[in-house]
């Protein structure tokens, strides 16, 4: 115990021998103690600076102890006062915390009373995300671009949706077809069904999003760069259009299907959503980086659709192509489609490098 006075258990054992030997030499305490010179000598200066020990003023060489009623009672006093400092700065510190808590409080009133706000740091993203989860109490729409998702988002994904199902709120999530590229991410999908959420899948999404009771929705800056920020929105009329994006989109989507992979065309030139997709992002001349993360594949595979398509249209051009497509009706309803040329899809396509299928996904990005 007398360990919590500040002394070390070198010195506790060399003061106890000091008491039980007044007036030992420094040399019979390294026989009695039988420690290294250096150990008894390291103790000892430590027993000084505290006052339990002093050299003897009538025999030099010799130790005398100080008495415990006089030493250990100043190391007791000494500890008693800085206990006590220590509870007035807990004191101090627990104000200042209940003055942080107050004025943080004071901020989150008044952003959400504003109708646009900007967030920076993917820290500060996250937190608000789960914010505006916690206060969340009906529905909550979300847009989840990025093919497969990460077994970091699946991990936190779990927990938030068993909190928000014990509340009563209900997801419609809608992930893109290329899901289906990533076993993992079909079970948690089917995992939310099961739950009692909504999930259906769609070829492309414009950008990540979450709309929370039709009320509040956060969304990247830039979807290309979740680093860049988000913004939440609370304005009436912002909210009425995006809420309106995603039921047009959900509309259109598809709901997940049971098997490993959604239905595939029967017909010679039936499209699936992909390969419509890529066909209109072609025709917008987008890059062939900027196609894949629209589908949330890989660069090489979204190369190997365009190959394919480009083959099956007989067009050596991607300009040729998207003319084509629109010829044929591809890129619109059956009423307007045209039977393309004999042998068109006998004419090569452009080179276009590795087209071999690849189940890689692109990156996911906070929001």
């Amino acid at each position: 115990m007398l360990e919590l006075l500040g002394l070390g258990k070198n010195s506790v054992e060399l003061y106890r021998a000091v008491l039980a030997h007044p007036g030992i030499s420094v040399e019979d305490l390294v026989d009695t103690l039988k420690w290294p010179a250096e150990r008894v000598r390291s103790a000892l200066d430590e027993c000084v600076r505290l006052s339990l020990v002093r050299p003897s003023w009538e025999e030099p060489g010799t130790l005398k102890p100080v008495p415990p009623g006089v030493g250990l009672q100043a190391l007791l006093a000494r500890q008693e006062a800085d206990f006590l400092e220590r509870q007035r700065q807990m004191t101090d510190a627990r104000v200042e915390v209940s003055r942080l808590v107050h004025d943080y409080a004071a901020v989150q009133r008044e952003s959400s009373h504003l109708e646009t706000e900007r967030i920076e740091g993917i820290d500060e993203i996250r937190s608000r995300i789960e914010e505006l989860s916690h206060s969340c109490h009906d529905s909550l729409l979300a847009f989840h671009p990025g093919g497969g998702q990460s077994a970091a988002s699946r991990a936190a994904g779990r927990p938030l949706s068993g909190t928000l199902q014990s509340r009563g709120v209900v997801m419609h999530t809608i992930y893109l077809d290329s899901i289906y590229n990533d076993p993992e991410s079909v079970d948690y999908a089917r995992w939310l069904l099961r739950s009692g959420n909504h999930v259906r899948t769609t070829a492309s999404l414009p950008s990540r999003m979450l709309i929370f009771d039709r009320q509040q929705a956060i969304v990247p800056i830039d979807p290309d760069d979740s680093a860049a920020g988000a913004m939440v929105f609370r304005s009436a009329g912002i909210l009425a259009n995006l809420c309106e994006l995603f039921d047009q989109v959900w509309d259109k989507a598809v709901p997940l299907s049971g098997e490993k992979r959604p239905r595939q065309p029967v017909e010679e030139n039936e499209l699936t959503g992909q390969e419509q997709t890529v066909l209109r992002l072609l025709g917008e001349g987008l890059t062939d980086e900027v196609v894949a993360r629209r589908l949330g594949v890989s660069v090489r595979t979204g190369r190997r659709i365009t190959a394919e398509l480009m083959g099956r249209l007989g067009a050596k051009s991607r300009f040729q192509a998207g003319m084509r497509a629109v010829e044929y009706g591809w890129l619109g309803g059956d009423e307007d489609r045209a039977a393309p040329p004999d042998g068109a899809a006998e004419e090569p396509a452009e080179p276009l490098g590795e087209t071999s299928a690849d189940a890689s996904e692109l990156g996911e990005s906070s929001v």
